[in-house]
């Protein structure tokens, strides 16, 4: 395949790629992080594209656009959006508009910057790390098992380095353990007081779930969603970074599509 051409300076656009919601509440926080990073680095184009529910979608964005294209999923692990919608709608819109270059960047997680977000809305909620203190770190879950014991790994990091008396993980979706598990299990390790942190970037059904999950199954304390957090920002900077570090170390005929 011939690499398009593209510009021989300049970072080209960054093009956040979210999911979508029909809850209002998703695309809002989606913007604000988007002009938290365009704040953090004047001058660079950032777009935002979804794959269904909200607009504009992925394609009327890249018809717009020229030259090289980040794209980075706004995806906490690599499941099944990150592997497949999201490289399809990219490729689709990219064979539509001559003009682009589309290469696809990491999703954000795993990364310590998440595990400091995740710890202000902990910190929001009058929570922090101690030694009676349990956390649930509840994420979306996936049918994808890898994805699944990457989730694991971060609890088992948080609890091993940030002062939890103990973490569990709980999935809102796709497989188990569920919030009133995961808070179970915790009293059982002996947990005196009991938070749960959705593991989510924007409001929507999954954290709705999670929060009346956590309600019902007497949790002391719940964080918010990850959000527009200040970390989420410069860990998008640092996935575009790292993104474009890989394209100049390619050789040119691998610039293209890639996830």
């Amino acid at each position: 395949m011939t690499p398009r051409p593209t510009p021989a300076d300049g970072p080209g656009t960054l093009l956040l790629v979210a999911h979508g919601s029909r809850d209002p509440r998703h695309a809002a926080t989606v913007s604000d992080l988007a002009a938290r990073v365009r704040a953090l680095r004047p001058g660079l184009p950032v777009g935002v594209g979804y794959l269904d529910h909200c607009a504009p979608r992925i394609d009327q964005v890249v018809d717009r656009l020229e030259g090289m294209v980040t794209a980075l999923p706004l995806l906490l692990g690599r499941a099944f959006h990150a592997k497949s919608d999201i490289p399809g709608a990219l490729a689709a819109a990219a064979a539509r508009n001559p003009r682009v270059t589309v290469h696809q960047g990491a999703v954000l997680g795993p990364s310590p910057l998440l595990l400091d977000a995740l710890t202000r809305r902990l910190a929001e909620a009058g929570v922090s790390p101690g030694p009676g203190t349990g956390l649930v770190l509840a994420a979306a879950g996936s049918s994808d098992a890898t994805a699944n014991a990457v989730t694991r790994r971060v609890a088992a990091d948080l609890e091993h380095a940030h002062g939890w008396a103990a973490v569990e993980v709980a999935h809102a979706s796709a497989a188990p353990p569920r919030v009133a598990d995961a808070v179970a299990a915790l009293r059982a390790r002996g947990a005196r007081r009991i938070a749960v942190a959705p593991y989510l970037l924007a409001p929507g059904l999954l954290p709705d779930r999670i929060t009346a999950e956590a309600r019902a199954a007497g949790a002391d304390a719940l964080a918010a969603p990850l959000g527009s957090a200040p970390e989420l920002a410069r860990l998008l900077l640092h996935r575009f970074d790292q993104a474009r570090a890989a394209r100049s170390d390619a050789p040119r005929s691998a610039l293209r599509l890639s996830a």
